[in-house]
């Protein structure tokens, strides 16, 4: 009947017909161009047909639709709010064909039916899930919402509440959840997804079920009443309370939900587009979309790396501390068996403990019973020697960060693996060129930086030095990906990328700090600005001891601009054994009341010792208070781009992202900068300049300017 490169129909037998969805060159179905093109070809024939009886909606792939193809579609965000509307509805009117068949659908969705792939599931009469299926609608990740349909026919199939908690949280939801929430209406063993799908649709045609029942419930409002509108208000406004303002697609969804209700199908649908329309065109949506393609583009990068990569069979980790007990848990629970060396017995009784402890909590989540528990902890070698180093492929050194201490231990090692293992060192700011000086074979040397906790923190910097090899980095990059790490290649330098550009915004701290501005009042600005938490929290976090090596290693890096000329708050810290949250005292105090609760309070002794070193108090907003931390960090993170220190853009703000906890709805230090407005930006930075060479724009972003480049 019909033959696309993404969709086809056939004849199954008399009067029965298929729509086949089958993308040619992907390894998965996604509504793109062509599909949506042949979707609506094909959609029309169905229509003018006249002998057609049922039809049955699959895929030839492992799964369903896995949504639309947002790489091929954000060019349309920037259309004007008319044009992006007419396209949409271009959708909806296929989609309302398809729903509005004179004979029965149904489809039957195997894998992921997500975004706008569910949402053309939610067409057909009756949807028949595998039992191993997910199905949602996560376009809140995106900074939008469904919009070919999705919150109106999902919340009138299953009612508004729990068609909320599905589309604001984003989540795919099991197959046996929608079955019981009416979302799908069998769910079948996956050998036999398709026979259950054809006997529904056998039973419709012939009758049995009433496919106009079940079109009807997917399209009826509720009643317009009083009593109606006092609910929704009520989840309205139960569900507005948990909303984070910054980031606008939650809010928005749950208000078009709650407005179209009570309306007939086109109205309400009209009330999702103009939603769709609105976030679509938000800077939170360009943010969060400019992040889904960075990481769709450090997933491409990671792949490239691993395929040229020797396979990591057995680890091994130096240093059996919280980091290395985090280094083995992370190793041994995503299949790759591992060494864990220490010195010291009690060390590896700890870096145990560690690796036992995180796996008890996923047993306490039921994401792991006490068996696979056994095989993790079997999977990681404790060892005092290195009599276990014989076939390791590859060494993660975490010892103290000391390069004196880090050098010796790599040039021990180094002869006590084969001569193909890799050594990558876990260490924040150390040069990579300096660690390999002193080792017979330093293309095998690179970083391998973690960030704290290992088994939360996703980002892991690859390290480069000078002399390290392609296969070093691309063996390395694999076996972080398969601990179900994200990796970023990054080239050596002092503090790497992430400390890097964190530094500077330290430093601009320090200087606050230094003019008198109280750091609550900081840590109060910089969260509401999207920061999990602000500077003088986060300095505690860090530990003030680790701030003060890592100041002082990137002082010596770049004297000019990350030098102080001015006292340093921390260092004082430090000097009055004010280490943060290591012994509960820094910025802040910590503890816990006669009653176990945690409380976290300012500290008296900080504020004596910055009102002894305080040269002055100025009157500052707010927003100059933004602009003074910011201005640092964001040309510190064009500095990074522009020395090559990576390749993109999109690595930068990844690092960001992943590694320090930047704001997702801003989207990274470029796309703020982007944001902002690179005139806005360097006008701002001109204004700040008698800060210190941290607020001085570089030439190349001078130029930038003047051709008017934006990052993105």
């Amino acid at each position: 009947m019909y033959n696309g490169q993404a969709v086809s129909l056939n004849t199954l037998e008399p009067g029965l017909v298929e729509l086949v969805f089958d993308l040619q060159g992907e390894s998965v179905n996604k509504l793109n161009n062509q599909t949506l093109k042949e979707l609506t070809e094909a959609v029309g024939q169905l229509a003018a047909a006249t002998d057609i009886k049922g039809l049955l909606i699959s895929s030839a792939k492992p799964a369903f639709i896995v949504g639309a193809d947002i790489t091929g579609f954000q060019e349309n965000f920037a259309l004007s709010s008319e044009e992006l509307k007419a396209w949409i509805n271009e959708t909806h009117a296929v989609f309302a064909t398809l729903e509005s068949l004179p004979f029965p659908t149904v489809a039957a969705i195997n894998g992921m039916a997500l975004g706008g792939g569910f949402e053309l599931a939610l067409s057909a009469d009756y949807r028949v899930l595998s039992a191993d299926a997910r199905v949602g609608l996560p376009e809140v990740n995106l900074g939008i919402c469904p919009g070919w349909g999705g919150t109106v026919r999902l919340s009138r199939l299953i009612g508004a509440e729990a068609a909320l908690q599905w589309m604001m949280t984003g989540k795919a939801q099991k197959a046996s959840v929608a079955l019981k929430q009416g979302a799908a209406d069998s769910v079948a063993p996956p050998a036999e997804l398709r026979d259950v799908a054809m006997a529904m649709l056998n039973s419709a045609v012939a009758g049995d079920i009433e496919f106009a029942t079940a079109r009807e419930r997917k399209q009826q409002p509720l009643p317009d009443s009083p009593a109606t509108r006092t609910e929704l208000a009520a989840t309205c406004q139960t569900y507005a309370k948990k909303l984070d303002p910054d980031y606008p697609a939650p809010v928005a969804i749950l208000n078009a939900v709650c407005a179209h209700a009570t309306l007939p199908l086109a109205e309400a649908l009209a009330v999702e587009v103009d939603a769709f329309v609105t976030l679509a065109q938000s800077d939170s949506a360009k943010s969060l979309v400019g992040l889904f393609m960075n990481d769709q583009q450090l997933k491409k990068k990671s792949k490239a790396w691993s395929q040229q990569a020797d396979s990591v069979k057995k680890s091994a980790v130096l240093g059996a501390g919280i980091m290395g007990g985090g280094v083995a848990f992370q190793s041994a629970s995503t299949g790759t068996p591992i060494v864990m060396k220490d010195i010291r017995e009690e060390a590896l009784s700890l870096g145990l403990k560690t690796a036992s402890g995180l796996l008890d909590r996923m047993i306490d989540k039921g994401r792991m019973d006490a068996a696979a528990k056994a095989v993790v902890m079997d999977a990681i070698t404790p060892a005092l020697d290195y009599s276990e180093f014989g076939c390791v492929d590859l060494v993660v050194e975490a010892v103290v960060e000391n390069p004196a201490v880090k050098a010796a231990v790599l040039a021990d090692v180094e002869s006590a693996v084969p001569e193909t293992a890799v050594l990558a060192s876990n260490t924040s700011t150390i040069s990579i060129d300096t660690l390999a000086e002193n080792l017979a074979r330093p293309e095998q040397l690179c970083g391998m930086h973690f960030f704290n906790p290992v088994h939360l923190m996703p980002l892991v910097e690859v390290i480069r030095g000078s002399k390290t090899s392609d296969q070093t980095v691309a063996r390395t990059v694999a076996y972080a990906t398969a601990m179900g790490k994200t990796p970023i290649v990054v080239n050596d330098c002092p503090g790497f990328l992430v400390n890097r550009i964190l530094f500077p915004y330290f430093n601009a701290f320090n200087r606050l700090l230094i003019d008198g501005v109280d750091f609550q009042r900081i840590d109060r600005v910089m969260e509401a600005f999207g920061w999990p938490m602000g500077p003088a929290y986060l300095a505690d976090v860090v530990g003030i001891d680790t701030l003060v090596h890592a100041d002082h290693v990137m002082q010596q890096g770049f004297p000019q601009r990350m030098g102080h000329d001015t006292d340093v708050i921390a260092e004082a810290l430090l000097a009055a054994d004010c280490l943060g949250q290591k012994n509960g005292k820094g910025f802040y105090e910590y503890g816990a009341d006669e009653n176990g609760r945690r409380f976290k309070e300012p500290a008296g002794l900080v504020r004596e010792l910055i009102s002894e070193r305080s040269k002055r108090c100025i009157d500052i907003s707010d927003q100059e208070i933004i602009d003074r931390m910011m201005i640092p960090l964001c040309l510190e993170s064009v500095r990074c781009l522009e020395d090559g220190i990576v390749e993109s853009a999109a690595e930068v703000d990844m690092g960001l992202i992943l590694g320090l906890g930047f704001p997702r709805f801003r989207g990274g230090a470029l796309r703020y900068i982007d944001t902002v407005g690179l005139r806005a930006f360097a006008d701002k930075a001109e204004a700040n300049t008698e800060h210190g060479p941290l607020y001085e724009s570089t030439d190349g972003f001078k130029a930038r300017l003047n051709d008017n480049c934006t990052f993105y």
